[in-house]
């Protein structure tokens, strides 16, 4: 009985995935903020710098990462609360732990897919080849995941104004792309600049990419894949919680 709930639920989270991506990937907000904001940010920090771009590779994948799948389950309570559907959605047999899941993995195929094309293109264009392939597969799949979760977090601000979250969630972004080691590598930094850097998921996502990319890193890789994993979980767990908490609110 127990796993028969389970399955309903995991395809009720797959339905919700699907009309999330439908809906929510050709917004306006997740095409400027997901794409072309991480792009004009990264050309206007590389741009006439004499940095090679191999080295600057780990960072753009992360820096897109975190962009992408933090664009996308955002938007979805706030918009569905403010065109009064979010209420259709619960009254089905759906939990509100399945709508979540749905929202995240819908976030996540997101990141990983457009992620995944830019950087086929990236190595291409240089002519390099990950040192180890398996590593990156895992970085961009834990982190999707991880940054699709944060965005589903944030979400739960009471608030129907997608605009509302996606300000809050930029307040939030910004700063970790310069904490992270996005542009400069944590063995670069002052001593108190990585110890705030590691309390940051994006710092273990470029890290990572690092060793899946070029062979080294300032964090051993398994470390880095628990941080992500750790990450995850808490920001699965804390926006389920949440969304239980902050729903009846949204349809009052």
């Amino acid at each position: 009985m127990a796993s028969g709930r389970f399955l309903w639920q995991s395809r009720a989270a797959l339905a919700v995935a699907e009309k999330d991506m439908r809906i929510y990937y050709l917004k306006p907000p997740v095409l400027i903020f997901g794409i072309f904001f991480p792009v004009c940010l990264f050309l206007a920090f590389a741009f006439g710098r004499n940095i090679p771009m191999p080295v600057l590779l780990p960072g753009m994948l992360g820096m897109t990462l975190f962009f992408l799948s933090s664009s996308t389950s955002p938007l979805v309570a706030p918009w569905e609360t403010l065109s009064r559907t979010l209420e259709r959605l619960v009254s089905t047999p759906a939990s509100i732990t399945a709508i979540v899941a749905g929202d995240i993995f819908a976030g996540a195929v997101y990141g990983i897919g457009i992620s995944l094309f830019l950087l086929a293109v990236s190595v291409a264009a240089l002519g390099i080849a990950p040192v180890h392939p398996l590593v990156v597969g895992i970085d961009i799949c834990l982190s999707a995941v991880c940054f699709s979760a944060l965005g589903s977090l944030i979400a739960t601000l009471p608030t129907d104004s997608p605009g509302n979250i996606m300000l809050v969630l930029n307040v939030i972004r910004l700063p970790l792309i310069f904490v992270s080691g996005v542009f400069m590598p944590l063995g670069d930094m002052p001593a108190w600049g990585r110890t705030i850097a590691a309390c940051s998921p994006l710092t273990y996502t470029c890290d990572l990419a690092r060793h899946g990319l070029l062979g080294s890193g300032y964090f051993p890789a398994a470390l880095s894949m628990g941080a992500l994993a750790a990450f995850t979980v808490g920001f699965c767990v804390l926006a389920v919680f949440l969304h239980k908490k902050s729903t009846p609110r949204r349809l009052a």
